[in-house]
């Protein structure tokens, strides 16, 4: 499957968001609709790949684990994973998944930076698939502590709204003890926020990209099944460990995306 220019990209639309140049007119039309609904719409990349950056600097400096697996990669933008947790451990071990056709065409070459990052092309909302990929299995040891991310990307999933649970259901279950999971996702905190969280979710939806659904506080905890929340638990990506004191006011788009990381016990 090659990549046509004509419909939307996940992984472009998002490299749109964090003013990339991997994206075509079309990726950029999903961003200028979500921004009717927020002007700010762009910072919800922003947060999410913040998000990314603290968590993952976080697992390789206050953990032992060398292993990640990184579920929906998207294209190579600055701070990949592999470069935060190599920067601390050479030798960590780093797998991307993606089956996004313009990931797999460019994508992959700039992920796969060393020996110790691979990339595999799969559908990450199929967890047989992947737990059962002959490269995951090579590269990622189940019977040791891991990290799983899912950072961005179950909202992107199309179909049963409760399937994103029994997914992650069974991602934790393949996990050793001791593992962890860390995952951003669209967020509806319910209060004077909510009218635009939705709208920003119609956009999304009937956008040529079709998906972007926003969960609720206890939707999002219904992700970490059975795990032990690392504090504070799930909460805005902007308050998730921020990198200092913060001298100003979130905007509606920084406080309509939340993430957590959880351990497996």
């Amino acid at each position: 499957m090659g990549v046509d220019p004509t419909r939307a990209s996940i992984a472009r639309v998002y490299d749109a968001f964090l003013l990339g140049k991997d994206n075509y007119e079309i990726d950029r039309e999903v961003l200028a609709q979500v921004q009717q609904a927020a002007p700010e719409a762009q910072d919800l990349a922003f947060e999410n790949r913040g998000f990314l950056i603290r968590a993952c600097r976080f697992l390789a400096s206050q953990t032992n684990i060398t292993q990640f697996l990184d579920l929906g990669s998207g294209l190579p933008t600055a701070e990949n994973t592999h470069q935060v947790v190599q920067r601390l451990h050479p030798e960590a071990k780093v797998v991307y998944v993606d089956n996004d056709p313009v990931v797999l065409a460019h994508g992959r070459a700039l992920l796969e930076e060393n020996e110790h990052t691979h990339f595999v092309a799969e559908d990450i909302f199929e967890p047989q698939r992947i737990l059962e990929n002959e490269v995951v299995r090579e590269h990622i040891d189940f019977t040791q502590p891991l990290v799983l991310l899912q950072m961005g990307t179950l909202h992107h999933f199309k179909g049963d709204k409760d399937r994103p649970k029994a997914i992650m259901k069974e991602y934790v279950d393949a996990l050793p003890s001791g593992s962890f999971v860390g995952l951003s996702h669209f967020f509806d905190p319910e209060n004077e926020d909510s009218a635009t969280a939705r709208r920003m979710e119609d956009f999304f939806v009937h956008s040529p990209m079709g998906s972007g659904t926003f969960r609720t506080q206890k939707e999002i905890e219904e992700l970490f099944p059975g795990l032990e929340m690392v504090d504070p638990g799930v909460t805005l990506c902007a308050d998730w460990w921020p990198d200092g004191p913060r001298l100003k006011e979130l905007n509606v788009a920084q406080r309509t995306i939340a993430g957590g990381v959880g351990r497996k016990p």
